[in-house]
C-alpha cells in the first residue's frame, strides 16, 4: 500500500471521476487507514511505501503489476499514470522480483485477479486483449478472458475518455466486476459482462455469487480483498455482504467515500506481492 498524500481527480481518466464533491485529503487518509487496519485484523501482512510524487492515482498500487512466484508483470498505464510504472519497478526490484515488462497496455492487478491457477483478465479499456497470452507464458496462469460493458453516448457508441484516449467503462478494471473470494468461490456482476463473457464465467465450475449492478456501481461492492476466510469490503453493499456471509466468511466493512471519487475502493489501494 501506498498512500493519498498527492491523490486528485484533477484528470479524469474514468467515468467516476471529476466528481461535484471536492476530495477530503484528510478523510481520504483515515479511509485508508482504516483499510490498512481491516487488512492486518483479517490477517494480512501490509507493508507501507511512501506514494509516488506528482501521481494522482498512486495511492491504486494494485494497477503497477501482477506479481506470482517472485515475477512480476509490470503495468503499463494512461498517459497520466505513467511516472508510476518506474516507481513501481524500483520498488519491485529491491523486493527481488523479476520485473517483466509487457508488450502493450496492461492494467495489472485491477485487470487480472488470480483465482487459483485460473486468472479473470479483462480486456479493451486497460488491457490490451493480446497480454494474455504474455501473461499465461510469463506467470502460468490459464487465463479467462474478458471484457466488461462499455459507457455509450447518447447514439448508443462506446464513449472515448478525453484525457487517456481510450474506451470507458464503468468497470474499466475487472475488479470493479468481479471478485475472488476464495479459490472455489467467486461473486459477479453479470450486468456488468457482455454476453460472450457471461457465459464463460457462467461455464466454470466455481460456486457463484451474483452482484446486482447498483451494489457493484454505486457501492463499489466488488472491489474487495479476501483472505478465503475473512473478506474486507463495502460498508454499503448489505445484500452483497450478506451472501458473502451465507458461505461462511467473516466481513470487516471500512467506510469509503473519499477514495471512490477516484474511481478506485478497496481492493484497488493494495498491491498483493505473493500468489
Amino acid at each position: 500500500m501506498s498512500g493519498v498524500e498527492h491523490f486528485s481527480d484533477a484528470a479524469a481518466i474514468n467515468p467516476y471521476m471529476n466528481s461535484s464533491a471536492a476530495i477530503d485529503l484528510a478523510r481520504a487518509k483515515q479511509e485508508h487507514d482504516s483499510i490498512r487496519a481491516a487488512l492486518e485484523a483479517a490477517g494480512v501482512s501490509v507493508e507501507q511505501v511512501d506514494a509516488p510524487a506528482g501521481c494522482q492515482d498512486g495511492v491504486y498500487t494494485a494497477n503497477w503489476a501482477l506479481c506470482r512466484d517472485k515475477k512480476a508483470v509490470l503495468a503499463s498505464l494512461p498517459n497520466m499514470r505513467a511516472g508510476e510504472e518506474p516507481y513501481a519497478e524500483a520498488l519491485l526490484l529491491e523486493r527481488g522480483f523479476e520485473v517483466i515488462r509487457p508488450p502493450k497496455r496492461f492494467s495489472g492487478q485491477g485487470d487480472a485477479l488470480p483465482c487459483g491457477n485460473l486468472l479473470f483478465a479483462g480486456s479493451q479499456y486497460r488491457t490490451d486483449p493480446e497480454v494474455h497470452a504474455f501473461v499465461a507464458e510469463h506467470l502460468g496462469f490459464e487465463v479467462i478472458s474478458l471484457q466488461t460493458v462499455p459507457v455509450l453516448d447518447i447514439s448508443g457508441r462506446p464513449v472515448i475518455n478525453a484525457v487517456t484516449g481510450w474506451p470507458d467503462s464503468f468497470f474499466y478494471d475487472i475488479d470493479l466486476a468481479l471478485s475472488v473470494l476464495r479459490p472455489d468461490l467467486i461473486a459477479w456482476c453479470p450486468d456488468a459482462f457482455t454476453p460472450a463473457s457471461q457465459e464463460k464465467i457462467r461455464a466454470t465450475d466455481l460456486d457463484k455469487i451474483e452482484v446486482s449492478f447498483e451494489e457493484a456501481t454505486n457501492n463499489f461492492a466488488c472491489n474487495l480483498v479476501s483472505t478465503g476466510e475473512t473478506v474486507v469490503m463495502s460498508a454499503t453493499a448489505p445484500k452483497f455482504r450478506s451472501a458473502i456471509e451465507s458461505k461462511g466468511l467473516k466481513t470487516i466493512t471500512p467506510e469509503i467515500t473519499e477514495l471512490a471519487k477516484g474511481g478506485g475502493y478497496i481492493r484497488c489501494t493494495t498491491l498483493t506481492l505473493d500468489n
